[in-house]
């Protein structure tokens, strides 16, 4: 069972390639994601990641490593504080913020950080049930 305070955190980055194959499950295909040309002209100056594909990485360990199988992912609230981009290891850290045993829902506390400068990049704040570890 889970109490408030546990926490868990991943490594992950994604290739260009990654982000290509998100453009075409997404239908997004703005230049800022895959032009490289483009993205130059722009405050970026190269090719951010969409974030969906970035809050997709929380939808994954919700569902497969913390609180991990068995659990719905019910709300995500996020803000994305600065870009993303490819083949920059990130870390995602969770942490429970607080626990509904009667309900089996918690709120979990989710962000991104870029480990080489310790800056947070994106912010946010998850609901999940799970009925055996809350």
């Amino acid at each position: 069972m889970y109490q408030i305070g546990d926490s868990h955190e991943i490594d992950f980055s994604f290739t260009q390639d990654e982000v290509n194959e998100f453009c075409k499950i997404s239908g997004d295909f703005n230049p800022l994601h895959w032009d490289e040309v483009y993205a130059s002209t722009t405050q970026f100056k190269q090719p951010i990641i969409h974030g969906a594909l970035i809050a997709s990485v929380f939808s994954r360990v919700m569902g497969m490593e913390f609180p991990g199988q068995g659990s719905v992912y019910l709300k995500q609230v996020t803000e994305f504080k600065r870009p993303l981009f490819v083949g920059i290891t990130y870390t995602a850290k969770f942490q429970i913020d607080s626990i509904n045993k009667e309900k089996h829902v918690a709120e979990i506390k989710t962000q991104v950080f870029e480990p080489e400068r310790g800056k947070l990049m994106v912010d946010g704040m998850a609901t999940a049930l799970h009925l055996e570890k809350f």
